[in-house]
């Protein structure tokens, strides 16, 4: 299983997404929002302190970008994805949301996220994940951290392999 928010672990999912028409869903989601009325959106979430880097500070930024009846999801580590909403957050809460553990609504009233941007977009975004995961047959909760995941790839190693989860993030 890849590490949550890897380049493998969003190939993954990105691919799962690509296969996907969601033009009903992107239809429901998008109708509180003016920016996202016509279904074309996009909500890049950028994620701190993602373990893999030299001091822990590494920085993972993700954009889900929705339109004709699609979604995507890349990395934009340069920022160059112009984004509709933006929400910035720790690796443990993004985690913890993508798991089912953590409330959106209950991390923002916290102060634990930052939000710029249309957050009809982002709740759009949401709605947009959550039906595509329940398409998918998707199980958030089998994300795991990456501490679970170097026991995971020593495993992979010599069992010969495994395949990248996917998931929203």
């Amino acid at each position: 299983m890849a590490r949550y928010l890897s380049p493998e672990w969003v190939a993954s999912f990105d691919a799962a997404l690509g296969a996907l028409d969601l033009s009903d869903a992107v239809a429901a989601a998008a109708a509180g929002s003016v920016a996202a009325a016509d279904g074309t959106f996009s909500v890049a979430q950028v994620v701190t302190g993602v373990p893999g880097g030299a001091d822990g500070t590494e920085e993972v930024r993700v954009v889900l970008t929705v339109a004709g009846g699609r979604a995507r999801l890349v990395l934009d580590p340069s920022h160059e994805v112009a984004s509709t909403a933006t929400i910035v957050l720790a690796y443990g809460d993004a985690l913890a949301m993508a798991r089912g553990e953590l409330d959106p609504a209950d991390a923002l009233a916290a102060g634990s996220v930052r939000v710029r941007g249309d957050l009809a977009a982002l709740v759009a975004g949401q709605d947009v994940l959550a039906e595509a995961s329940r398409r998918l047959g998707v199980d958030l909760g089998g994300l795991t951290d990456p501490a679970d995941a170097s026991d995971a790839s020593d495993e992979a190693a010599t069992t010969g392999g495994s395949t990248p989860a996917a998931g929203p993030g």
